[in-house]
């Protein structure tokens, strides 16, 4: 069995000094283990599915930077086409050939995409997503669904998911109800809700963005029937649909969620995957609502390290190794051994509990369930979800530190990482 205590020194002193140089100590405030207890441990190094801290403990890891490290942390040939690319600069500001060849490789990917801008994260792309759906439109109302995080800006932070629902905060101070007039909220599964909201305000609703597989308030799947209800009723009132891939896409399926429903928006944001685990994202569509984009139209949106030739390589590579042959099935393979086996060893040691997976995306929630929308999932036992996740952290696996929060697997795991994690959860289950 695995050691059940950590030696965590040398984290707990960075951490402390951190905490008077940073708010919070952290650049992101789930990092912080608000929600689980106890401090974080401070990262030293990463490499294929596993972690090593500052104090050497080694991990392995289900959280895979928040989902970029598909393909496992620091693979040898991305590296070696960062070290090529750096020998030629790390930033340009102007075009470079790297940029047509990744938004290629998206355009070919993802069904809904006819033309790609690049941007610098996820919340960037969704705050360029909404001005460009607005302007579209001619309307100012958009629906999204309790529960899905679209990024931090003040037009999202309404019901939001990810470290907003880990800390309880219900929106954030400073957001100033004109920022957050025109959003409407629905439950996520919830269509009926949604067609109650087109009728309220016929005409004036932009769009609809969500996230098509829930990664922000736990893993939740979409009902059948769901994202193809939406598809009919945005086509109905002359709305536009947006996928939020940032999480799903080239994660569930290479073309994302839309190409593993069948459904496919009119708009999309991209991250992560797509960056290769460095800085980077993306929002794209039907070319007549693209070509709105400044310079080619008048909705205006720049970034100074958009398209920067480092994550342009990286993504390029990343992209490269998921298109080789078995990939996705070795994915839902070991996801599968995993999420599966979680929930059957809590059910036989005593917890009600619930999960799944799609592909490399996969979730635990300590509720009987079933959960299909965030007021499901917040009934799960969050003071246990804490205490599971400190044992299996001082046991070496490291699962995301909130029970909002999707987890991640990699090519890079194997099955032994993944009997292990399982043999580790038993013991840690076992004595919950």
């Amino acid at each position: 069995m695995v050691n059940t205590t950590i030696k965590t020194t040398k984290s707990q002193e960075i951490f402390a000094a951190a905490q008077n140089l940073m708010p919070g100590g952290v650049s992101s405030p789930v990092r912080a283990f608000k929600s689980v207890g106890g401090q974080p441990i401070v990262f030293e190094r990463v490499k294929d599915a596993y972690i090593w801290d500052v104090d050497g403990n080694q991990y392995i890891d289900y959280v895979g930077t928040w989902g970029p490290a598909i393909c496992g942390h620091a693979h040898p040939e991305v590296i070696a086409a960062l070290h090529e690319a750096l020998e030629k600069g790390t930033s340009f500001g102007a075009p470079s050939v790297l940029e047509n060849i990744l938004a290629e490789m998206v355009i070919d990917a993802v069904p809904s995409i006819e033309m790609v801008r690049f941007v610098n994260s996820g919340t960037e792309a969704c705050m360029a997503v909404l001005r460009l759906m607005r302007a579209f439109t001619n309307r100012e109302k958009i629906i999204k669904f309790e529960g899905c995080y679209h990024g931090h800006a003040d037009t999202f932070l309404v019901k939001a998911g990810s470290g907003v629902a880990t800390l309880g905060l219900p929106d954030s101070p400073g957001v100033p109800k004109s920022a957050t007039s025109g959003t409407l909220t629905a439950p996520y599964n919830d269509l009926e809700a949604v067609k109650a909201l087109f009728e309220q305000n016929r005409d004036e609703i932009a769009g609809v963005i969500l996230e098509p597989v829930v990664g922000n308030a736990g893993f939740i799947t979409p009902d059948a029937g769901f994202l193809e209800g939406l598809r009919e009723l945005t086509h109905e009132h002359g709305a536009l649909l947006v996928f939020d891939e940032v999480m799903t896409g080239f994660r569930i399926a290479y073309g994302g969620a839309q190409e593993k429903f069948g459904v496919t928006p009119d708009l999309t944001t991209l991250g992560k995957v797509i960056g290769g685990g460095l800085p980077v994202g993306a929002y794209g569509g039907r070319r007549e609502i693209m070509s709105m984009i400044a310079p080619s139209g008048p909705v205006y949106q720049a970034g100074t390290l958009s398209g920067n030739p480092l994550a342009m390589t990286a993504g390029i590579k990343t992209l490269e190794l998921l298109q080789r042959p078995g990939t996705y099935e070795y994915l839902d393979q070991i996801t599968q051994k995993l999420a599966n086996g979680l929930v059957q060893i809590a059910q036989e040691t005593g917890h009600g509990v619930c999960g799944g997976h799609i592909s490399a995306m996969f979730g635990l929630f300590f509720t009987a369930g079933p959960v299909h929308n965030y007021e499901d999932a917040k009934k799960s036992d969050m003071a246990k979800f804490g205490r599971f996740h400190r044992g299996m952290l001082e046991r070496g696996v490291y699962l995301a530190p909130s029970q909002f929060e999707a987890g991640f697997t990699s090519l890079a795991h194997t099955e032994t990482d993944i009997e292990q994690t399982l043999a580790v959860a038993r013991d840690v289950l076992s004595n919950l």
